[in-house]
């Protein structure tokens, strides 16, 4: 069948795709920006397409001669007026799926309690709840999958699990730890999205997808540990800790920042079960059933540890992030914009030096002043920031479209350059560039180029404000990378470096 994935960016929809295209089915992507999908594994299987959910046009051409219509985006709660952009956004969508003679329409939503007024959800689920619902007014087959908790590599619930879990032998938590939950594998996830595209005709209804397994959060937890080879943790519920106040706990913990925490941890207030398993009926289980909370956990922590996670919850922009591209007229119009230039030399093969430029960040660390980065990535966890913790979803490779820590890969040419667009929280754009060349001479040189655009005399205030630590942080930064090829040239091997410092 021909089927229209939007949000192929994201989580799920980057791990739909090729399970689509394993299928059988083909598959074109609707993006914003098509080049963050350039460097995925399936990018040349698929036909991709710009637009936005939002925008008639383009969604009107994206759904000509389509079957099957996946609707996989939504805005977080941090947006202001989210709940209005997510209504217009399926309203769109609905009517041009209708008009384009599609034949069914996919969305997954988030699993709502039974018998809590729609008015005492939270805003995020509240939200969910009534996309799916204008879906299925459309006049168009639709089937709205309702998901709680999805485990896999990569997910926002499972790395909040993670951290929480790892990093907290005893903790004293909010009330919500001991509502009743149905956790579900992302690999049941996908298997249910790809078989709704077969439904027939006249099934149009919503249907809850979750594992085998009801638990608490403080189970779940204490069954992590149990699975990753930890101690017993110690968890302490306390009625104190509101929504808000655990969500900032979980943002001080873990790599989720408070526009996903809160959403996240407000949507587990009230017990979130599975009301029916009507889905197998159409999509017939595995042998063995779905599979259960240890067994996800296990594949999930398999991933990681062999860098083999496809997709984060960080693939997906964040809400109110810069997405515009560095201007790359010399003579740009567009108001100033600030560089700082640096250069090395380096006694190393171009080759040598793009190991090390490639695998900078997360773990890895950035070459420069631990303390200065860290004191950086902090500040903009305070002002709501992704800060710096969001890592990299793989130690050695990016691609187009990665998160690196409050960075986001704009443009990458292996060998030779990669640039970076900061998402962090800033009056103004900002860029840096690191590149791998060699000089005249035939000489290996390391050119590194930070930039900035300012917005308006707050943006100018900061970068003067800022420009005398750049010799400490950029020009730390590339005399540690010209050094660490160096070393790792004469080592025969990539250099490696703890987290924040230098090599």
């Amino acid at each position: 069948m021909r089927c229209l994935v939007t949000g192929a960016s994201g989580y799920i929809g980057g791990r739909l795709v090729p399970e689509l295209l394993d299928a059988g089915h083909s598959v074109r992507c609707l993006a914003r920006t098509p080049e963050k999908l350039r460097d995925h594994p399936w990018a040349h299987r698929v036909e991709v397409v710009r637009g936005d959910v939002t925008d008639a046009d383009s969604l009107r051409e994206a759904m000509r001669d389509i079957d099957v219509a996946y609707y996989l985006v939504h805005a977080m709660g941090s947006v202001r007026g989210f709940e209005d952009a997510d209504r217009r956004a399926a309203q769109v969508f609905a009517g041009q799926a209708r008009e384009a003679d599609v034949q069914r329409i996919v969305y997954l939503g988030g699993l709502t309690p039974a018998g809590v007024p729609e008015r005492e959800l939270s805003s995020h689920l509240r939200s969910r709840a009534e996309v799916g619902r204008i879906l299925l007014d459309s006049g168009v087959p639709t089937a709205v999958l309702r998901a709680a908790v999805i485990i896999g590599s990569g997910s926002a619930s499972f790395e909040m699990l993670r951290y929480l879990t790892e990093r907290l032998p005893a903790m004293v938590t909010p009330s919500w730890v001991r509502t009743p939950i149905q956790p579900v594998a992302v690999r049941d996830v996908l298997r249910c999205l790809v078989g709704c595209a077969r439904l027939p005709r006249d099934v149009s209804r919503p249907f809850d997808v979750g594992g085998p397994d009801v638990m608490t959060y403080r189970d779940m937890m204490r069954r992590y540990a149990a699975v990753a080879g930890l101690p017993r943790r110690l968890i302490v519920p306390v009625p104190v800790l509101t929504p808000r106040l655990s969500s900032l706990w979980v943002g001080l913990v873990t790599p989720v920042p408070l526009s996903i925490a809160r959403p996240l941890a407000e949507s587990l207030r009230h017990e979130v079960v599975c009301r029916d398993h009507d889905i197998g009926r159409y999509v017939p289980d595995p042998p063995g059933g779905p599979i259960g909370f240890e067994r996800a956990l296990e594949l999930a922590l398999q991933r990681v540890k062999e860098a083999d996670v496809t997709t984060r919850w960080s693939s997906a922009s964040v809400p109110g992030a810069p997405s515009d591209p560095l201007p790359t007229d010399p003579d740009w119009a567009g108001g100033s914009l600030h560089t700082d230039s640096r250069e090395q030399s380096v006694d190393a093969s171009p080759e040598a030096l793009w190991r090390v430029i490639e695998s900078i960040g997360g773990e890895n660390g950035w070459y420069s002043s631990p303390l200065a980065w860290s004191v950086r990535g902090w500040m903009d966890r305070l002002v709501g920031g992704v800060g710096l913790r969001r890592g990299r979803r793989d130690a050695q490779r990016l691609r187009v479209g990665d998160s690196l820590d409050f960075w986001r890969v704009e443009e990458i040419e292996p060998g030779r350059l990669l640039r970076l667009r900061a998402e962090m929280r800033l009056p103004g754009l900002a860029w840096l560039e690191l590149a791998a060349g060699r000089d005249e001479e035939g000489r290996t040189v390391y050119r590194q180029r930070a930039l900035f655009h300012p917005h308006g005399l707050a943006g100018e205030a900061y970068w003067w404000g800022v420009s005398p630590f750049h010799s400490v942080v950029f020009g730390g930064m590339a005399r540690n990378i010209a050094l660490a090829a160096e070393r790792a040239s004469q080592a025969g091997s990539p250099a490696r470096t703890g987290r924040g410092g230098g090599p």
